[in-house]
């Protein structure tokens, strides 16, 4: 190694650059040669444990040219912290290591990388330490700059490594039972392959994100410490999901994103699971778990019980202050970091997450210790209990034939618990009648059992018109330290904790929401019911998935219609769908004898199928395509349009979402349509990568800014 730097110190000590009048062929040979040796560009690199293996991934281009700006300052690199991924890791560029900023996770190294080497199993390259690539670095100027080749060097592990030519240099490992003997290592076994720059190895570098947020959303996991068949944790899974979204940002958002108008959505793990786990439950489970079949008892104990921990008062305060502290310290720390963004901020949990969230939403107050404000809060909330109408109610009392006086002075359910004695003499119910209809009432007040303090209603409502069950009742703790609000719904009673913001739209992936509320006695949601806090609410689900449940139901009991259909992101419907449903279509047009001809057939079966997301057609649209159909065997075309008129009615869902639809159900991809019982627990797990998923979600956000999507998906 010694010759290596008495060679590179002669090197460095001449004049690169030789005097004109000098005309020695040596010079003009050496400045030829040298002239070849180009210094190799750098990249950093930070280590992850996968499997229980070291895996080496670059930095994306804006993050590696950053930490290398910062190591060529020359400035000390001791204290020097350089945000990267988007300033959720903060690498210590003295320590050479990587640390996560809004979670725990195990720090991990760093390095500035120029020489790598093929591994043996994977075949990926690794990268060599620093002083050594130096070493090796300075091995190849000489061997360039005299044209000497097959250099050898011996590495700290006693390995080989020979430079042989620039496109050709090998690395032997040392041979065992060399060192025994004190004898130097032999090129002996299967050599290993040198590459010497990152743009000589295959790996993928991307060029970087943008650097403006626009948007924070927080992601709440569901049972177990893993979120998908990978046994991947929710930091990894929600990793994915935002590269999904930085891609689809590309594809869909492109003239927003060139006009400068968009940055990019930011997603943040939230973790409750460790915290729970860590209060000492699982030792005291332990105790009590049986020996026999060991891996599903611990499986059990570490994923299916957190669904009876959260319906218990002990643990279910445990989870709800995990989850709402961690978004709090969450969204504390992000502004810290991040002083200029001006963003919203929405919430999305998955699974059992998306339970937790929407308790922690109904909870809520309007305004954050503003009381004058709670009088404006839409407080209507959940009907519970008896669902049946007026009509029902006297049919049960065998007083039918009074309806048609009730509907005349236009008197429902509501108002009739108001009535009196009097009033109904006045609108010449017989005494029998009034009594039983009167005794009738005065039982279901008991029944209900709310003789407690309520909220005002929202502004402008008439509190005459809400019955006591579809009321939030106040609750002050004995301790005298707040209140907190019992809806009413039959959750678990504990003290929820107040969000430091308020959320725009809360999405909810895979959720069991819907079953639930049912079993807790909710027979349905008022229509007039909106979350304290929060605008917006989106289910949205795999038609598969088995732990999924539907809302909207519960907002309308009374009427059947279909979920939402998420378009395909890259436009349209599945093929198979397409197909499936244009065959339907064809044969019920068939059958009802709508089409008078093969050719009108095949026409139906080609026709484009309406959209899954209602658009808003132009009156100039419509106007063009009822005179193209008149012209055309108006006849057909008019009863056409009045079947497809009938298969889209306007439905009123309420204002849980402010007036819009709630349910959204995925497309499965056509080999799920095959076996659904065997992709049910994938399609729990799908949500992570679903492009289609991510872009309802990116296109929800952006139409609160007014940005809309380059083309509306159908």
């Amino acid at each position: 190694m010694s010759s290596v730097g008495s060679h590179q110190e002669q090197l460095s000590q001449s004049d690169p650059s030789p005097s004109p009048n000098s005309c020695s062929s040596f010079e003009l040979l050496d400045m030829d040669a040298g002239s070849l040796y180009e210094p190799v560009s750098p990249h950093w690199f930070y280590c992850k444990i996968i499997d229980s293996k070291e895996t080496w991934i670059p930095f994306n281009s804006e993050d590696s040219q950053q930490l290398e700006d910062a190591y060529g300052s020359g400035k000390d690199c001791n204290g020097r912290v350089v945000p990267t991924d988007g300033g959720r890791y903060d690498v210590h560029l003295g320590e050479r290591m990587r640390y996560a900023v809004y979670w725990d996770e195990l720090a991990s190294e760093v390095r500035r990388c120029t020489w790598f080497y093929k591994g043996d199993k994977d075949n990926k390259y690794v990268p060599y330490s620093e002083s050594f690539s130096q070493v090796l670095e300075e091995t190849y100027m000489l061997a360039v700059t005299l044209d000497e080749w097959k250099k050898k060097l011996e590495s700290p592990n006693r390995e080989i490594i020979i430079l042989h030519n620039p496109k050709l240099m090998v690395h032997y490992q040392p041979v065992a039972g060399s060192d025994e003997w004190g004898s130097t290592p032999t090129e002996q076994g299967r050599p290993r392959t040198v590459k010497r720059g990152v743009e000589n190895i295959s790996v993928d570098i991307h060029c970087g994100e943008p650097l403006q947020i626009d948007h924070l959303v927080f992601v709440v996991h569901g049972i177990g410490p893993a979120c998908d068949l990978r046994f991947r944790s929710i930091v990894q899974c929600v990793n994915d999901f935002r590269s999904v979204s930085l891609n689809l940002l590309q594809t869909h958002f492109k003239k927003a994103q060139e006009n400068q108008q968009i940055g990019r959505v930011e997603f943040l793990p939230v973790n409750w699971h460790s915290p729970l786990h860590s209060t000492g439950v699982d030792v005291d489970l332990q105790r009590i778990t049986l020996p026999s079949i060991n891996r599903l008892r611990h499986f059990t104990n570490d994923t299916i019980l957190d669904v009876f921990f959260y319906n218990s008062p002990t643990y279910c305060q445990t989870i709800v202050d995990t989850v709402a502290s961690e978004m709090n310290r969450i969204y504390t720390l992000f502004l810290q970091r991040n002083p200029d963004f001006k963003g919203g901020v929405s919430i999305a949990g998955h699974s059992l997450g998306s339970l937790i969230l929407f308790d922690i939403l109904t909870n809520q107050k309007d305004s954050l210790g503003d009381i004058d404000s709670e009088k404006d809060a839409p407080n209507i909330v959940m009907g519970q209990g008896d669902t049946l109408t007026l009509e029902e109610d006297l049919e049960k009392l065998q007083l039918s034939e009074f309806f048609s006086i009730f509907e005349k002075e236009k008197v429902d359910k509501e108002a009739l618990a108001l009535c009196t004695d009097k009033d109904l003499q006045e609108m010449g119910i017989p005494l029998g009648p009034r009594k039983k209809i009167l005794n009738y009432i005065r039982t279901r007040k008991k029944s209900t059992g709310i003789n407690r303090p309520i909220l005002q209603p929202a502004s402008g409502v008439n509190i005459s018109n809400i019955p006591k069950e579809l009321e939030f009742c106040n609750k002050t703790d004995s301790t005298g330290n707040g209140d907190y609000l019992d809806v009413g719904i039959g959750q678990v009673s504990v003290k929820y904790p107040r969000l430091i913001y308020k959320p725009e739209i809360f999405f909810a992936f895979g959720s069991p929401i819907g079953m639930f509320l049912t079993v807790r006695g909710l027979k349905r949601i008022d229509p007039n019911y909106k979350f304290p806090t929060c605008k917006g609410f989106f289910n949205i689900y795999h038609p598969f998935d088995p732990v999924a449940y539907r809302i909207e139901p519960m907002v309308v009991p009374g009427v059947e219609f279909e979920p939402m259909l998420i378009p395909h992101h890259k436009g349209r419907k599945r093929m198979h769908l397409e197909l499936r449903e244009g065959l339907t279509r064809m044969s019920m047009d068939l059958k009802n004898n709508l089409l008078g001809s093969l050719r009108m057939a095949w026409k139906s079966f080609t026709r484009a199928p309406y959209p899954a997301l209602q658009a808003s057609e132009t009156a100039e649209e419509t106007e063009a395509e009822s005179e193209s159909s008149s012209e055309k065997l108006s006849d057909v075309n008019t009863e056409e349009a009045s079947v497809a008129v009938k298969e889209v009615p306007p439905i009123n869902v309420g204002m849980l979402n402010g007036g819009q639809r709630i349910d959204y159900v995925l497309q499965e991809k056509p080999i799920e349509s095959f076996n659904e019982y065997l992709f049910a627990l994938q399609s729990h797990l799908c949500y992570w990568e679903s492009e289609d998923t991510v872009l309802l979600v990116l296109k929800e956000i952006y139409q609160t800014q007014g940005i809309f999507l380059d083309q509306p998906l159908q």
